[in-house]
């Protein structure tokens, strides 16, 4: 398509993506960069959205920067992502920070926390409430430059072999559950396990799992996730969106021509708010389907949803504790988002509210 076609038609675009455009035309540098995700390719939702940012970004530069994807496995291992943009074996990488908080705790802010951010509260802390300085900080000491490109709104509960009555069910259970809402699974007696996602579905059918967490109806669907598990919990309190980023390496983003620079944000941010709106219009029938399809839906007890938050709010303050980086970071993030709650419960929480309940 042409340039000058593709932004005829796009009205939806930042301001700067016309802005730059004249820029673009001029500049003569031809890049080419990598950017393996941890996601299967079989998921349209979440490394569909890798794939559509690299277009994008292929569209508003005419061709002149071309970022070739690469499906979980296919380029790198799926949890190996980060480590391959901080060493430049890749320039780009498309993961969540959370997949890595053995490598520091700061960067599941990054991404999510139980009892956290919506999506749109996310991205007004990290480009207007200060969280992109915050977190630059913390990427800096891997030579990364990372942008939300992607989010999943509100994840679902799980997908559990047996119903979950109790805290007692969760003893012992052996849940794959991803950076924090691991840990307070664990803190509420489970065993949380780092699995890939192309594995889920044949750990789940050999029994070397007993739950899943992963995100919502359309990716489960796709998974299979309900062909080896019957029970679907919610509401998804430990997750109420994983932002998804472009995680950059430091050295190729500094030779990027400038036009090229805000073609890429550019597209990340379209990016974020595309795979958000394909999960909320996808997920209503999914989870249909589900239902349909003999799926038990199920919501977590007050007694459980309790002991998740004790659980969470301990887990925080004991790495506050252990973590200067993590207790600088989480102090500014959760202040942010209790001014967010206030706001909301004046106005978009209580409209909310009142469309649901009346």
């Amino acid at each position: 398509m042409k340039r000058r076609n593709f932004l005829a038609g796009s009205a939806a675009l930042p301001a700067a993506a016309t802005l730059f455009s004249p820029a673009v035309a001029r500049a003569e540098a031809k890049v080419r960069w990598r950017m393996p995700s941890s996601f299967p390719s079989s998921l349209q939702t979440i490394h569909g959205g890798a794939v559509r940012m690299a277009e994008r970004v292929e569209q508003l530069t005419d061709g002149a920067f071309v970022i070739q994807t690469y499906a979980a496995g296919e380029l790198v291992p799926p949890l190996g992502v980060l480590e391959a943009v901080q060493t430049g074996t890749t320039e780009a990488g498309f993961t969540p920070g959370f997949f890595y908080v053995g490598k520091k705790p700061a960067l599941s802010l990054d991404a999510g926390v139980p009892f956290g951010m919506t999506p749109r509260q996310h991205f007004a802390w990290f480009h207007h409430g200060g969280g992109r300085e915050l977190l630059a900080e913390v990427y800096d000491a891997f030579n990364i430059v990372s942008v939300p490109a992607g989010n999943t709104g509100a994840q679902m509960g799980g997908w559990f072999h047996k119903p979950v009555e109790q805290i007692s069910d969760l003893e012992g259970l052996r849940i794959r559950a991803a950076g924090y809402v691991g840990f307070v699974f664990s803190q509420l007696g489970a065993v949380p396990q780092q699995i890939a996602v192309g594995d889920l579905y044949s750990a789940m059918e050999r029994g070397t799992l007993d739950a899943v967490e992963f995100t919502s109806p359309i990716d489960d669907e796709t998974l299979g996730l309900n062909k080896v598990a019957k029970y679907y919990y919610s509401p998804g309190i430990l997750e109420l969106g994983a932002s998804l980023n472009t995680m950059i390496n430091k050295d190729a983003y500094a030779d990027l021509p400038e036009p090229y620079k805000i073609a890429l944000q550019t597209s990340c941010a379209w990016s974020y708010s595309d795979m958000l709106a394909r999960y909320d219009s996808l997920n209503v029938a999914a989870l249909r389907r589900l239902v349909a399809g003999g799926t038990e839906l199920r919501a977590w007890s007050p007694e459980i949803k309790g002991a998740m938050r004790a659980a969470a709010d301990k887990l925080f303050a004991e790495q506050s504790e252990a973590d200067p980086d993590f207790k600088r970071i989480y102090a500014h993030w959760k202040s942010f988002l209790d001014d967010q709650l206030r706001w909301m419960s004046v106005n978009d929480g209580a409209a909310a509210n009142y469309l649901q309940n009346g």
